[in-house]
């Protein structure tokens, strides 16, 4: 080894660059690649969070699995260390184009196959066999321009390792996802990792390429960029094919915000469909249904200061605004491009019952959890249409620490209702939810309502593993939706709306079904109830 590694210096001297400069130069391409390769790591736990849901276990598969490759990739490296440039040079293409056209392979294997696992394990793995094969091949490379020991290159390869995936972690987020998005970012980043890959080696080592191993370089990376350029050309009539297979003919709007995907389908207010990151938010045929169970169980009381946290749809705060004796709503959405959509498109406007133009209303873009930590007012009424609970970014919104900041923000007779999801489909969901608000120092109240109606035909929500939100899944629908009201009062006391008649809403044997399955996950103590407005009986 010792004699290889004295070997390998000695060739020092055929290098066209001085010593110093090609480690530079070496060290500097180690930054790029990492950088690069941790955008693809990146891109590939996001888009399959997208596609499939589940952030958490997308994410520990996708990071599980490249961690495994890149163990595979080292070992098979060592098979290239006596060829160690023009074998770096063609693990660079091959990486750039894999992880560079991995997005597009993605969604389109989702849009036009319905499945979207197995190209992502494949890509996973991939990416992580190519990744794992750089550091043995560069530790060989800068050995060759400088006379340092193993342990000094060691420690520079991975400080510029590490050093670039920060920047690589933290470009993903703050500049490529809200400047080019998924797509068009991740085939910019393959084209720099071919070019920084392909500049290093047929420079600085060219003069250690045959004739033939520079051609095939030069093609290589040439057609790797070519590829990727092509499809950069082509990326905007490529999305909007496999939207259309995903969300059908009639999208409108699509747009990457800072926080999410946009898309609002349909052309008129009663065909208006609104999905985030995938998931059906509002179905303009059955959103009345949630909405006003969801607001008016609520509004039995105290209603003259009204929060309403999320919905920047604007349909919460249509139904607040039917009780002229409310003074003020104030809407607190995360995302401004949603409130922006609801005050100007004329379907989503026009659902909401121009809503953003009462005065009583006041929109504040913020994230929720955070606004209510630095607000000091209190609230009669406080109405949570959040995003649905079983998605992992919202899991702090529906936590014991959350609804205790609400309940400070409380007035003494105040209530907070929440969407807890469908308490049929995913029971311990539902539960949970109503568990954390009791941790929180509230009395609570549980309620469903039917879902859609047999034969509710919503817009396509094949995304994020069934849907979520307000409108739930796709197709059918849901079969329920799940509700907690909830107040600083015991329940049955005035202020929780308990002392209001309960109308007759289901079967006696969907009631008993529902009670049985609350008996067998609810916390000691609790007992389920079914609390329906009135509309409902009237409908079913």
């Amino acid at each position: 080894m010792i004699d290889q590694q004295v070997s390998l210096r000695g060739g020092a001297a055929r290098l066209p660059v001085r010593p110093r400069t090609g480690r530079f130069l070496v060290l500097a391409a180690v930054f790029v690649c990492a950088a690069c390769g941790l955008v693809y790591e990146l891109e590939l736990v996001a888009l399959a969070s997208y596609l499939i849901g589940d952030s958490v276990t997308q994410a520990s598969v996708v990071l599980s699995v490249m961690v495994f490759a890149m163990g595979i990739g080292s070992l098979l490296a060592k098979r290239l260390r006596c060829h160690a440039a023009v074998g770096f040079g063609l693990i660079e293409a091959a990486l750039a184009l894999i992880g560079g056209s991995s997005a597009l392979v993605l969604y389109a294997s989702f849009a036009w196959l319905g499945e979207s696992r197995h190209a992502l394990v494949g890509f996973s793995l991939a990416i992580g066999v190519l990744i794992g094969a750089e550091i043995p091949l560069l530790m060989t490379l800068i050995q060759r321009v400088d006379r340092q020991d193993a342990g000094g290159a060691v420690a520079d390869l991975f400080a510029a390792d590490y050093v670039g995936a920060l920047v690589g972690g933290l470009a993903f987020p703050f500049l490529l996802l809200p400047m080019l998005g998924q797509l068009t970012g991740a085939l910019f980043t393959g084209a720099v990792n071919a070019a920084a890959g392909g500049a290093l080696v047929l420079w600085v080592f060219r003069r250690d390429l045959t004739p033939r191993s520079r051609r095939l370089l030069v093609l290589a990376n040439l057609s790797v960029i070519a590829v990727l350029a092509t499809a950069t050309f082509l990326v905007d009539d490529f999305e909007r094919a496999a939207r259309r297979a995903v969300y059908g003919d009639q999208v409108r709007v699509a747009v990457q915000t800072g926080v999410q995907e946009v898309i609002l389908t349909g052309t008129d207010r009663d065909s208006l469909g609104l999905y985030l990151d995938g998931r059906l938010r509002v179905s303009a045929r059955d959103e009345h249904r949630y909405h006003e169970a969801l607001v008016h169980p609520a509004m039995n009381g105290p209603r003259a200061r009204v929060l309403v946290l999320g919905g920047g749809d604007g349909l919460a705060a249509r139904e607040v605004l039917r009780y002229r004796d409310v003074r003020s709503v104030t809407v607190v959405e995360i995302d401004p491009a949603v409130t922006r959509l609801a005050r100007t498109d004329p379907a989503l406007s026009g659902l909401n019952g121009h809503a953003y133009r009462d005065p009583r209303l006041t929109a504040v873009g913020a994230d929720a959890f955070t606004w209510l930590r630095a607000d000091r007012h209190r609230y009669d009424v406080v109405i949570s249409d959040l995003p649905d609970p079983g998605v992992t970014a919202s899991t702090k919104l529906y936590s014991a620490e959350f609804y205790g900041l609400v309940a400070e923000a409380l007035a003494p007779r105040g209530r907070l209702v929440v969407h807890a999801g469908p308490p049929e489909a995913r029971p311990r969901t539902f539960w949970t939810v109503e568990a954390s608000i009791r941790a929180g120092g509230l009395a609570t109240r549980p309620y469903r309502i039917p879902g859609r109606p047999s034969g509710f035909t919503a817009s396509p929500d094949r995304l994020g593993g069934g849907g979520g939100g307000e409108s739930g899944g796709g197709g059918g629908g849901p079969e329920d939706w799940g509700f907690v009201l909830a107040g600083a009062r015991a329940v049955g006391e005035p202020g929780l709306g308990a002392g209001a008649p309960v109308p007759r809403s289901l079967g006696e044997s969907e009631l008993r079904d529902g009670a049985r399955a609350a008996e067998r996950l609810r916390l000691p103590g609790q007992v389920p109830s079914t609390l329906i407005h009135p509309r409902y009986w009237e409908e079913a």
